[in-house]
């Protein structure tokens, strides 16, 4: 078996570090958000501070959007080459890998969006919507963090499946010649 080139190890290392970081941001995450303990109350109008929950969140999410398009990119561009685009020849084992990739990007990007925005601080009277504080449930960053590991290995699987596939070639039988 040969040995992949060295741009793929590369490019690909750089969207697992990417990932890695992504994860970890939002475990992270998870761990500093703003607790019950933390809300104030004054009558009817409630304040929640800022918590570290947001900057983490704000990394995460700006890494699994990097590691998604370097990744989706190289793909696009190097796996599926443009004389198959419009062909057939695109098998499903790719397809599923990056529509596993692409379901898991879009809900993990609005669960990180959504608790980030809630670590934001919460002002007397403004809140998060409405004028009402809002807490960010136990185990969402977490949740979020599993999808982005799963973004991140069918991107990676998407990618090894794809050079499997170039590496084989098309299938083709040549009419022998007497």
């Amino acid at each position: 078996m040969e040995n992949p080139p060295s741009s793929f190890v590369i490019s690909f290392s750089i969207v697992a570090v990417l990932t890695l970081a992504s994860f970890a941001s939002c475990m992270a995450a998870e761990f500093n958000r703003t607790k019950k303990k933390d809300l104030k109350l004054n009558g009817r109008f409630c304040f929640l501070p800022e918590s570290e929950a947001f900057k983490l969140g704000v990394a995460g999410i700006v890494c699994l959007i990097m590691a998604h398009i370097i990744g989706n990119t190289i793909i696009c561009h190097t796996y599926w080459p443009k004389e198959h685009r419009k062909s057939c020849s695109v098998k499903r084992p790719l397809l599923t890998t990056l529509l596993i990739s692409w379901v898991s990007f879009g809900i993990a990007v609005a669960m990180i969006m959504g608790a980030t925005s809630m670590s934001r601080r919460q002002e007397y009277g403004k809140g998060w919507v409405e004028g009402e504080c809002y807490l960010v449930k136990d185990g969402v960053f977490v949740g979020a963090a599993l999808l982005v590991l799963i973004n991140g290995g069918s991107t990676i699987g998407s990618a090894a499946i794809g050079r499997r596939r170039r590496a084989k070639g098309p299938n083709q039988v040549h009419a022998q010649i007497r």
